[in-house]
Order: structure tokens, then sequence, then C-alpha cells
């Protein structure tokens, strides 16, 4: 099995480290380009990956703090997850789920269930986060068809919402400038207030903001009518928006009406599940939810393979299976459904987390949040918040207002570049800073992001000062 591990030093990509910069220029198109570079940019190059850390295109170790994108949840170059990739593509490189079936696929699809909450207790695959919210909203929209209620089709969503790429799924996003240039099934889609407690609206406090966003949405419902509403969809931590954690009791409160209209609660897991949160779902387990759809990503191969799914109600397939209409058929799935490789990974992987990572992780996350909750004290911070080993530093120009750096809203790239240079990796959201390291970190690994992501954040003031844009 040696052969499968890359054994020249680490960040030596010589030559085709060059090629590959001239090449992505000249013929690469990266994901959420603009327009003035598009097909023309090369973004940093990595070349390895090892536990927490990875190697740029000039040698440089460094710490993986979003832990690529969210998703490296036990850390780069596992050999077992790339052993359990060679066997079962050797054995089964693919098969069409149109007609045939794997065994890795159904069994992945009882363990998964045997960690949901309520009664999800089907699942359907799919090849990401995108495609999983999209095939969810399609399930709502198939099942209320089925069940005579076509006009029961409305989402509801939030400010501060990231749900993917997808033509529907990208309609329920909220996050600012997602939506400036790109179109979306708008007529569908009911935007409601972010459930950030940074920036609730004026006069409105903390402790009654739960209140606010509860009547707001049951409100909304009466006002549109719950037999025009078909799903709520909600991340349990609204990850991309910048780690916004709700307000305590809000989503089963939330729960509690959509259960009472008859609306699907659907909780966008992508981010928060397989051990973000030190569980395989974190709706049951942290937030006391029993939604009738949870979609996944991201963690479930940790990055290692392109997988995503929905858990399901059994409930909601047993009531298409009641129906007046047997031959009605859900008309939807991917060519990579249920793909042998990704599920023989997703299976493995799970046996990572149950044997050790999702116990350490739980008992690191108390340690990471309380370390950066220390960088509050620098002037340029606003607030630091998260749960579990996800968290947001987000910048303010003064306190007092908590507006963003108007002057210079890519603050949050500023950091970055300071604390590339110093070992860590940050994912940049213009004034935030968002942290979500493999689940593997150590209390000292903690410390050393920390004490870099100070750094970054202090030679940042130090430049604004300079350049006269900020006087904190």
């Amino acid at each position: 099995m040696a052969a499968l591990r890359d054994t020249k030093p680490a960040g030596d990509f010589g030559r085709h480290g060059d090629d590959a910069v001239d090449l992505a220029t000249r013929h690469l198109i990266q994901p959420w380009p603009v327009a003035g570079s598009a097909g023309a940019e090369a973004r940093a190059l990595i070349g390895e990956g090892d536990g927490i850390h990875i190697t740029d295109g000039d040698g440089k170790r460094l710490i993986d703090g979003p832990a690529g994108m969210w998703c490296i949840n036990v850390g780069h170059r596992r050999e077992e997850l790339a052993r359990v990739m060679y066997e079962q593509a050797m054995q089964l490189s693919y098969n069409t789920p149109w007609y045939t079936m794997n065994a890795p696929s159904a069994e992945l699809a009882r363990r998964i269930a045997d960690h949901a909450p309520g009664d999800l207790s089907h699942v359907f695959y799919t090849t990401g986060g995108s495609s999983a919210v999209e095939t969810a909203l399609r399930f709502m929209q198939f099942t209320n068809n089925v069940r005579g209620r076509r006009e029961k089709k409305l989402i509801l969503s939030r400010g501060g919402a990231y749900h993917g790429s997808t033509y529907l799924s990208a309609s329920l996003n909220g996050r600012p400038r997602d939506r400036d240039w790109m179109d979306g099934a708008d007529g569908l889609v009911v935007k409601l207030t972010a459930p950030n407690p940074f920036r609730r609206p004026t006069g409105i406090s903390r402790e009654t903001f739960a209140d606010f966003l509860v009547e707001e949405f049951r409100q909304t419902v009466e006002e549109i009518g719950a037999e025009r509403i078909g799903a709520f969809v909600g991340e349990p931590i609204q990850a991309s928006g910048g780690v916004i954690v709700p307000p305590d009791g809000y989503l089963k409160r939330i729960r509690e009406i959509c259960r009472a209209n008859d609306i699907l609660y659907i909780s966008d897991e992508v981010v928060t599940a397989f051990g973000r949160l030190g569980h395989v779902f974190a709706s049951g387990e942290v937030f006391g939810l029993d939604p009738d759809m949870i979609t996944f990503a991201k963690g479930v191969t940790s990055g290692y393979f392109p997988l995503g799914g929905v858990v399901i109600s059994g409930r909601l397939l047993e009531e298409l299976r009641r129906s007046n209409h047997p031959d009605a058929m859900f008309a939807h799935g991917l060519t990579y459904t249920s793909h042998p490789v990704g599920c023989a990974v997703a299976l493995k992987n799970l046996d990572l987390l149950e044997d050790g990572i999702l116990a350490h992780a739980r008992e690191v996350a108390p340690y990471f949040q309380a370390r950066l909750k220390t960088l509050e004290g620098l002037p340029l911070v606003g607030e630091v918040r998260g749960m579990g080993l996800m968290a947001c530093v987000e910048c303010v120009a003064d306190r007092d207002s908590n507006n963003p750096l108007e002057l210079d809203n890519a603050v949050g790239k500023r950091i970055d570049r300071h604390c590339h240079e110093l070992g860590l990796l940050v994912r940049p959201l213009i004034n935030m800073c968002v942290m979500s390291p493999p689940l593997i970190i150590t209390r000292e690994q903690i410390d050393t992001m920390v004490a870099i992501l100070r750094e970054g954040i202090s030679r940042t003031m130090d430049d604004l000062r300079k350049e006269g844009v900020w006087d904190g």
C-alpha cells in the first residue's frame, strides 16, 4: 500500500507547479470568479496535505484553518481512506443507479440512518451539498404534487444563508453579493431575517431577539398561507454566512410552527454534520430537532471523494406509498448517485469518526472557542463567535455601531495574506475570518493557530493605520 503514499519532499513541485500556474491562467475557470479575471487567474497553489497541514507552491507549510472547505474532518493524508478508495475501485469502480445497486451504498444508508434523529430512516445520495439541497427541495415539490397540493411550493429561507450553487439551492442564499449578478427562482423563495444576534435589528435586545424571529416566522406563514408554503430550509449554524449561532431555543420553536402547519423542515447540515459540532448530526444531538429531512455532504467523506445526500423521514415515504398515484415518478437522479467508491470511503470515514475523532472534537472544542475568544481584546475585532470546531472572527470599524470596515471591506483578505506568511491559511469573508480546522487538531496546534491569527490581525491594524483608513 506504500505506493499510494507520495514520498517526494513537501513543496517540491518544481516545473509541475510552474506549469499548473501557467495552465490555470490560460485554461482554468475558478469557482466564484469576477468578470475582470474570469478564466485568467491562478490562485494559491496547494501541492500536499498531511494531518492538519498543507504545503503551498513555495514549499511553505500552513495550518489548514478552513479544513479545505469545512470538509477535511479526519485530516489530510489518511492512508486508511486512500486504501479503501483503491480497493473499492479495483473491485467495482461504478454501477448505474438507474437499474443496479451496490453494497457500500446500502450499508452506508443504514449507518447514517442509525445516527439520524427522529424517523429519518432513508438516504438519497448526491454528489455534494448543492445537489443535496436541490434534491430535498425537488422531493418536497414531488411529494406535494402527489398529494394534490400543487400550490404548496414556496420555500422559506433567511438572510445570511448559504445553501448551494445550483439554480434552486442558490435561490435560497441570503449572503451579501451572492445574488448581485446572478438570477434565481425568486418567485419560489421568501426571505426572513438572519438569526444573527450581533447584527440584530435596531431596538431589539439579545434577550428578545428569538421572540422577534419566531413572531416574524409566524406572521409570514399567516400572511402567505400555510397552504402555499412547502418547506423551511435552515442551517443549524449559518456557516458561510459568518458562523451565525442562533439564539437559544429559536430553531425548536420554528420546528413547532412548521409541524403545526405541515411545512417540511429541512435542516441543512452540509457543514455541521459528520463531526464539526462533535456529532454525526447536530440537529438532534445539539439542537434537539427532529427535521423532516437533513442534507449532508463535505465531512461525510472528509473531502476525499465528492458525495452528499438527503436523509428523509420514513413517514414521508410511507405517505407516498399510500397515495392514489402509485405510478408517480420522482424523476430525479444523478449519474453518480450512490457511487460505490464514495460510499466505501464514507463508511471508513465514519469508522474513524466513531473510533475517537468525534470524542476528541467534543473534548477540544471548548478550548478552541475560549482561545479564539481572547482575540476580542484587539481593537479591530468586534466579535468572536462559534460552536464546536467552527468559529468566526468579525472585524468592525467601531464597536459602538458594529459597522464593518466601510473603507476596506477586503480586510479579511489582508488578514489572510499576513497569516499565510506566518503559517496559517484563513478563510476570509469580506470583514470576517472563518476558522474550521480538521477535527484532529490538538490544544498545542490551537495555540499556534490563535497566535498566528492574533499577529495577522495586529499587522493588518498597523497597515490600516498607516494607510489612513482606520484610526482604531
